[in-house]
């Protein structure tokens, strides 16, 4: 990078740094962050020291066409290293609102903006509600305006825990998570957590983090969090890679490290087939080819017209509860193991009627 070109960008990665209220940041902390970022846009640079990080404060203080008011405080802080909590000299912008970069919208960004505003505002928890009514307010949004895109919810008890969250992962920070089971609602335990996903499925909020002790990912519905407590003095790690991809060989969010990933074919009925090609169980769903589709009838003579379709999942809970939930507009064909799951599975709960519908009569 040129150096001129390399010093605007300083300028705009701590005016980000300076704003932001989530993290402490002392003169240190900058000069890693600020060395990590230019890292990220050009591999080959090799980053920035102290000293120089110490010019461009002053600079944006004093010498340049900013004149920015920079305020210094100090924070306790905790060293994992030296086991201690110490005092944290940092520094920050005194006005949390500034920025060297502001700029007016246009009206098509106007536009844009109040269509982004209007999905967001149908999540009840998001933080910084006050900052988003402002918004709403600065871009003339009315209460009643008629929403376009719609969400089914499941409405949380505490639907700060939502934008709690959302705020721990998208300002990196480390939380405490205060959790009970299902069935044992009074042992509240807690556990430290790198959050990096919050994910919705089938109207149920998960987040899912690796523990500060050990890395083992976790998973927690947000129903079952009593308290979220951010813990700023401590090194946020992030997840290595896309945290996406783990979910892309299973149904739902049941994660199991060592799980086998099976070819599963199943036949869905006359009735059942368009729903399942215009919805499919998995995103590798596919129809099989000509030879396995003469295999598959001539093995089991009682598949009446229908059709045959392949998924590629790891074994887990919602897999069995989503291949059973069609009845027998869907049957499992290969392999052995999961059809025994889902045979196992519909097996009980015809005994479960049985017994009903005896004590009923």
């Amino acid at each position: 990078m040129p150096a001129n070109k390399n010093a605007m960008t300083r300028y705009k990665i701590l005016d980000d740094l300076l704003s932001n209220r989530y993290h402490n940041y002392s003169l240190d902390d900058l000069t890693e962050e600020v060395s990590k970022r230019l890292v990220e846009m050009d591999p080959e640079y090799k980053g920035v020291v102290r000293r120089t990080i110490e010019k461009d404060l002053y600079y944006l203080e004093y010498e340049g066409p900013f004149l920015v008011d920079i305020e210094r405080y100090s924070v306790p802080s905790y060293s994992m290293e030296k086991q201690k909590t110490y005092m944290k000299q940092c520094l920050r912008y005194s006005d949390p609102s500034f920025s060297i970069f502001k700029k007016d919208l246009s009206n098509d960004e106007k536009y844009l903006l109040k269509e982004a505003l209007s999905i967001l505002g149908q999540f009840e928890g998001l933080p910084n509600l006050d900052a988003l009514e402002r918004l709403r307010m600065g871009l003339d949004m009315k209460e009643n305006d008629k929403k376009i895109i719609s969400f089914t919810k499941n409405p949380l008890q505490n639907t700060n825990r939502l934008g709690e969250l959302f705020t721990a992962i998208s300002q990196k920070q480390v939380v405490s998570i205060y959790y009970h089971k299902f069935n044992d609602s009074d042992n509240i335990q807690f556990v430290n957590i790198y959050p990096y996903l919050l994910k919705e499925y089938n109207r149920r909020w998960y987040i899912f983090g690796a523990a500060e002790e050990g890395g083992k990912m976790l998973c927690y519905s947000l129903d079952r969090i009593d308290k979220v407590e951010p813990l700023t003095s401590h090194k946020y790690i992030e997840y290595d890679g896309d945290i996406n991809e783990l979910f892309e060989d299973i149904i739902g969010v049941s994660l199991f490290e060592d799980a086998k990933l099976y070819k599963i074919y199943f036949w869905v009925s006359e009735n059942s087939k368009n729903y399942v090609e215009t919805k499919p169980l998995h995103e590798s769903q596919s129809k099989i080819n000509e030879s396995e589709e003469v295999k598959f009838r001539e093995k089991y003579g009682m598949l009446d017209r229908g059709k045959i379709f392949r998924i590629e999942c790891k074994y887990n809970y919602e897999l069995i509860r989503e291949l059973s939930s069609f009845g027998n507009d869907l049957l499992v064909l290969e392999p052995s193991e999961i059809q025994d799951k889902v045979w196992k599975r519909i097996k009980s709960m015809n005994e479960d009627y049985k017994m009903l519908r005896t004590k009923s009569s």
